[in-house]
């Protein structure tokens, strides 16, 4: 199923993600590694891919830094800032003087322009419709590094590849089985051995097709209480970067449904 998302404006395509955070292992996990979520295609995916996401998340800061991560904000390409608390799954997206406050579970929100609640117009139904896919979406190019065993992935040790830059990589191939709204897509991972970290994607939009649709990085790392996140989504030549990342234990009160624009954080 195809939906609209913020990046068709960008002419970038439209990304697949699941659902939801996993909160409930599907089993005991050995040291350094980390459960995979309820539905993560333990059987399709193989050994060597599933120890790289492991490797990875421990490159990350590690699943209890993860876990203990509530509140993330961010700013996407488009010039939206949007904060996500991970724990209520509540939704804040702002852009100018327009803000939606949603929650991802209950599928229900406000929307709002210049603080008046403009919820019931065809404007604010308009836009609260689009607040799921929007998610979706702009937390995917935040988040993907923590998302290698959520539900519906398949992980598949490609082999060894190389960085646009010539750098040795691991790289991985990440399917998806009848979840997120793009489940046709594919990735490749790449990861640099030498950090572990995923320094670079590749996307594309049918896992049978031969070439991607973009090559990209995902560098610019920084500790963020506790976790790392990269702000570097360029192909070498556009300059797209994601701005005002932001991580948190607790998230201040009111922040989540103030009607208004508030400041970064």
């Amino acid at each position: 199923m195809r939906v609209f998302l913020i990046t068709v404006l960008l002419a970038l395509p439209e990304l697949a993600l699941c659902q939801t955070v996993a909160k409930h292992p599907v089993a005991k996990v050995g040291k350094g590694s980390y459960p995979a979520a309820a539905g993560f295609d333990q059987a399709g995916s193989d050994a060597r891919a599933i120890a790289l996401a492991d490797r990875v998340m421990q490159a990350m800061g590690g699943y209890p830094a993860w876990q203990q991560t509530r509140l993330l904000g961010w700013d996407f390409l488009d010039g939206s800032y949007q904060l996500w608390d991970k724990q209520t799954n509540d939704f804040r997206w702002q852009k100018d003087s327009t803000v939606a406050v949603y929650n991802l579970s209950s599928k229900q929100g406000k929307a709002y322009r210049s603080g008046r609640d403009i919820s019931a117009t065809p404007e604010g139904q308009k836009l609260l419709g689009r607040m799921y896919p929007v998610w979706v979406n702009n937390s995917w190019w935040l988040l993907m590094p923590f998302k290698l065993k959520d539900s519906g992935v398949t992980l598949t040790y490609k082999g060894p590849g190389k960085l646009m830059d010539g750098t040795p990589a691991e790289v991985l191939n990440m399917t998806f089985k009848n979840v997120g709204v793009t489940p046709d897509n594919k990735y490749e991972v790449y990861i640099n051995p030498k950090t572990n970290l995923m320094e670079e994607w590749a996307y594309f939009p049918k896992a049978t097709d031969a070439q991607p649709a973009f090559r990209r990085r995902w560098t610019g790392y920084q500790q963020y209480n506790g976790i790392m996140l990269a702000t570097d989504r360029t192909d070498g030549k556009d300059g797209r970067k994601l701005g005002h990342i932001s991580a948190f234990s607790n998230v201040p009160a009111g922040l989540m449904q103030n009607p208004r624009p508030v400041e970064k954080l």
